[in-house]
């Protein structure tokens, strides 16, 4: 499914980009992992099974999934997805269950998109779901990482994708903290690293990211059909892309 997705962003994206800053921890061998990120768009789950399958591809990796729309992704379901239901008591029990078992063991990755809705790349405060601080309860062990997702267009018509891992902090500093402090640390944690990426992304600058996918350059059809012909004709190398069109 790793490869399906690749080739859809591919397809559909100019590039999945990761800060130069923004490399994940090591999978630790006494715990679990938690990774909870912001929610800015549709393309969140795809990114997240690139980057789970980029950087933690020996680990078993899961993440809860609104039940109403995994009935209509069900290949969501096939790659570790569980549905939940978080706006009411019982689907936020059921939650709780689900997590408890799937932190009980070491080389697993609990991936949390911890706003619970779209929400705008830009919106503060983040307004993380509170069940996301009671994840330390259930796994002392974990570590706990924030993911900054940040989406812009630069000068390809496909948009870049850009994530950033914070630094991860052991589950059990969490646990001396009170859940409303608790949940205020996991915020502000994501939040710096939030703006720390939204800084490289309005620098607009590649080198301060290293690509993990590269998708199709070039605006296609008629358009770039007429510049490479111009290429063939002239004895230059055609190359797709906004500024690359012409190149020599």
């Amino acid at each position: 499914m790793g490869v399906y997705f690749a080739r859809y962003v591919r397809r559909h994206l100019n590039a999945v980009r990761i800060a130069g800053w923004g490399a994940p921890p090591a999978l630790p061998a006494a715990g679990p992992v938690v990774i909870y990120c912001n929610h800015p768009a549709w393309w969140d789950a795809a990114i997240i099974i690139l980057l789970a399958q980029r950087f933690f591809p020996a680990a078993e990796s899961y993440a809860p999934f609104d039940a109403a729309m995994l009935a209509r992704y069900r290949i969501f379901s096939r790659m570790g997805a569980f549905g939940v239901d978080l706006d009411s008591p019982r689907g936020a029990a059921a939650f709780m269950a689900a997590s408890r078992t799937i932190l009980a063991r070491p080389g697993r990755v609990m991936w949390i998109t911890a706003q619970g809705r779209f929400c705008d790349v830009r919106e503060r405060p983040l307004g993380l779901r509170p069940g996301v601080a009671r994840l330390a309860e259930l796994a002392p062990d974990a570590l706990v990482v924030p993911l900054a997702l940040d989406y812009a267009f630069w000068e390809e018509r496909g948009a870049e994708a850009c994530a950033a891992f914070g630094p991860a902090v052991p589950a059990r500093d969490l646990l001396a903290l009170p859940r409303p402090e608790r949940l205020a640390r996991l915020e502000a944690d994501l939040t710096a690293t939030l703006d720390r990426l939204g800084a490289d992304v309005r620098s607009r600058d590649p080198a301060r990211f290293t690509p993990l996918v590269d998708g199709q350059r070039g605006v296609g059809g008629v358009y770039d059909a007429w510049h490479r012909l111009t290429a063939m004709l002239t004895g230059r190398r055609f190359v797709a892309g906004h500024r690359e069109g012409r190149a020599p």
